[in-house]
């Protein structure tokens, strides 16, 4: 079983940056893809981006293509999701997940961790 710990939120402007972490115990966490969701107030859950278990495979969502990079370092058990040039829109409570196979699919992903606030001010 593999559990999943967020952190690195907080309040920035529009324009800054923002680094988050999926700090994960547990097992076996090397062997899974890693993905992380946001869900905004009065908005659905949306899909971020997505890594496999060796870094290989990335994937976006397009409304953070080329401002967002994820990462991992399975020596730390850890995947970081970098924020640049962040917008009032990416405010929401952003969340890692963990699943067998790489996917942009929420239902895919177990292991939920509590989720990290990120707020943006224009």
């Amino acid at each position: 079983q593999v559990q999943l710990v967020e952190s690195g939120g907080g309040s920035v402007q529009a324009g800054g940056s923002l680094r988050l972490s999926c700090a994960a115990s547990g097992r076996d966490f090397t062997r899974y893809a890693v993905g992380w969701f946001r869900l905004a107030p009065g908005k659905e859950r949306e899909f971020v981006a997505s890594i496999s278990w060796s870094s290989g495979n990335t994937h976006y969502g397009d409304s953070v293509k080329g401002r967002f990079t994820i990462s991992r370092d399975n020596a730390k058990n850890t995947v970081y999701l970098q924020m640049e040039s962040l917008k009032p829109e990416d405010t929401a409570v952003y969340h890692c997940a963990a699943a067998p196979y790489l996917s942009v699919r929420a239902d895919r992903y177990g292991n939920w961790g509590q989720g990290t606030q990120v707020t943006v001010s224009s």
